[in-house]
């Protein structure tokens, strides 16, 4: 396994995001705004909790929009996302 350490040599582990739980996430894309990596983005549920594509929105498809994670493997676990987010919707964790 990769040790990191903070630029004085302090042991680090990175905190990755590991998931996002759509029942508790707002959509308010604070968390979007300050990743760097575009590790997530802004998405529709519909009423029966499918995924629904904001590009090809209906305006009786969508009951909420919620963030999700897109591509799990650009996050270098910073942190900044989980700082901003104001329900706690985030989960993070070291590397598997």
């Amino acid at each position: 396994m990769t040790q990191f350490s903070t630029r004085d040599g302090r042991p680090y582990e990175p905190q990755y995001l590991l998931k996002i739980d759509p029942k508790v996430c707002i959509g308010c894309g604070r968390c979007f705004k300050v990743c760097s990596r575009d590790v997530m983005t802004l998405c529709g549920l519909d009423d029966e909790g499918e995924w629904v594509d904001l590009d090809d929105e209906d305006d009786g498809d969508i009951e909420r929009r919620v963030m999700r994670m897109v591509d799990e493997g650009a996050c270098i676990g910073c942190g900044a996302c989980a700082r901003v987010c104001p329900t706690n919707a985030q989960t993070h964790g070291t590397a598997s």
